[in-house]
């Protein structure tokens, strides 16, 4: 359902209310998830350090994502040229860099971020790709026990 320009969506958190403007364009899906195209962060709590990316039009579908330099400082990542052109980024600073975070149920300690599968959202143009790392040098995953408490 959508009213002047809100959408009422339904999430793994229950009932949301999602800005029409806030929501983000995935051209190309994401990976075992390409005919989802339209997503949604949203906050599961107030200052946690993980979000929910939410399909629109899927209610099951939604992905811990994490910004990987609160844990990682020094991670780094390389975008192609077709990755960059589908962006449309003016600068650096447009993007926002997010990896899915998953958490053993119950297990809250045992939280692992995965940096191989990196999600890239232009948050001016709300546009989002997933840049799959196959030359990564660094981890592949890092689990946050480990990284969430050191500064």
């Amino acid at each position: 359902m959508e009213k002047s320009g809100i959408k009422s969506i339904e999430t793994r958190l229950g009932r949301r209310e999602v800005l029409s403007d806030k929501v983000i364009r995935f051209p190309r899906g994401l990976i075992g998830f390409e005919g989802q195209r339209e997503f949604s962060l949203l906050q599961i709590q107030e200052n946690a350090p993980l979000l929910l990316l939410q399909s629109i039009e899927e209610p099951s579908l939604g992905l811990l994502v994490a910004d990987p330099f609160v844990f990682i400082p020094e991670y780094s990542l390389t975008v192609d040229d077709a990755e960059q052109e589908l962006l449309q980024a003016k600068s650096v600073e447009d993007i926002a860099v997010l990896v899915t975070a998953s958490i053993p149920p119950g297990k809250p300690e045992d939280a692992v971020l995965n940096l191989l599968g990196p999600i890239l959202v232009n948050h001016v143009l709300r546009l989002g790709l997933q840049a799959p790392q196959f030359d990564a040098s660094g981890p592949s995953r890092v689990h946050v026990r480990s990284m969430a408490f050191q500064n």
